[in-house]
């Protein structure tokens, strides 16, 4: 039988919850079971794209606004790790953020590298009521 993981959860639009959130992500890759690669590693990564991303939605797509909410949905199934952020805010071409420069690093524009770096296929896109960021890596 194969091992499946399904979390759905929606959060205020406000920073206070990615540390909820990153905790989940950390709880996910410490319960796999067919996961046989370091858990603590896997763990650290998921709590880190996952506060990244929800901070990019709340602060930049969702612009800080109190009555906007995040979507956060995080399966396993297949030996596929999927993890969709939901944002409904104007959107941006993912594709056109530039390496960030690590010579004069300023406090924000990594995030999204960082996803990148992390996890195996990324892609941002319109949906009915805004935009999802998803975000796919392969466990072996």
């Amino acid at each position: 039988m194969n091992e499946k993981i399904e979390v759905d959860i929606k959060v205020p639009n406000q920073t206070r919850y990615l540390g909820l959130i990153g905790k989940i992500g950390e709880d996910i890759a410490r319960t796999l079971k067919k996961y046989h690669g370091d858990r603590e590693e896997l763990a650290y990564h998921l709590n880190l794209v996952l506060t990244e991303a929800m901070a990019n939605a709340i602060c930049h797509a969702n612009e800080g606004d109190p009555d906007k909410e995040v979507h956060i949905a995080i399966t396993f199934a297949d030996r596929v790790l999927n993890i969709k952020v939901y944002d409904q805010g104007q959107g941006f071409d993912v594709n056109s953020l530039p390496v960030p420069d690590f010579q004069n690093l300023e406090d924000h524009g990594r995030g999204i590298y960082i996803i990148r770096t992390l996890m195996d296929r990324v892609t941002y896109e319109k949906h009915d009521y805004g935009n999802v960021l998803e975000m796919q890596k392969t466990l072996t």
